[in-house]
């Protein structure tokens, strides 16, 4: 992203994979099953990035999804900021989208998604999406949404389920858990993470980061 001249960069990160939502949902996402080799280079990547001159939000009691839409939204709020662009194509993070102004980003295929995009995919606006994934689960977040409903049921319903007079019954039935998957699935915008957006600009590496090169290079001739 850097070479592709981003000037403004900042990556948040699951510091430990729990969060607040744990408390709330039994079945919410754990570490469990996660590599231990792939766990232990969590605190090295976040090493590096910092290293490297790079903005880091290690995340305990939130998510770093979180992290990335209350940012998006701060950075948004900032007449001088052209476009904000959230890099990953997550389904959670289509509800920060706005307009053409906050987007996603899929790196692999270098798509963007718009707003119009995200109505496409989903059927529904970004600020749906919480209501889509209570409704629908979100099984890599460990939770299941409603039973029998699903993204072609979801489709033809344009409600919202903070009025259960208007849904099925079975979603009236299932309302006070259809709202604590809307809680789940709601990312969290009143983290405070930089007080001015010029506080991420990325200025190049710093001092560190030849000698954690230097470390790797080591670590790589050492494993042949």
């Amino acid at each position: 992203m850097i070479k592709d001249g981003a000037t403004h960069i900042a990556v948040a990160t699951d510091h430990v994979i729990e969060s607040f939502r744990n408390g709330l949902w039994p079945g919410y996402k754990t570490g469990e099953g996660i590599e231990p080799d792939l766990l232990s280079q969590f605190s090295l990547l976040e090493e590096a990035l910092s290293a490297a001159g790079v903005v880091v939000w290690p995340m305990i009691e939130f998510e770093a999804d979180d992290a990335l839409a209350a940012a998006a939204e701060a950075a948004a709020r900032d007449a001088r900021v052209e476009r904000v662009i959230i890099c990953t194509p997550d389904k959670d993070l289509a509800q920060c989208v706005r307009g053409t102004r906050i987007v996603q980003l899929n790196r692999q295929t270098r798509v963007i998604r718009d707003e119009a995009g995200v109505v496409q995919k989903f059927g529904v606006l970004p600020e749906s999406i919480p209501d889509y994934l209570a409704l629908v689960g979100d099984t890599a977040d460990g939770y299941p949404g409603l039973p029998g409903w699903g993204a072609t049921d979801w489709r033809d319903w344009h409600v919202k389920v903070a009025k259960p007079s208007g849904l099925a019954q079975t979603l009236s039935q299932e309302h006070d858990r259809a709202l604590l998957f809307r809680t789940l699935a709601t990312l969290r915008t009143d983290i405070p993470l930089f007080d001015d957006v010029d506080q991420l600009r990325w200025s190049g590496p710093t001092p560190t980061f030849a000698s954690l090169g230097a470390r790797f290079d080591a670590a790589r001739a050492g494993t042949r």
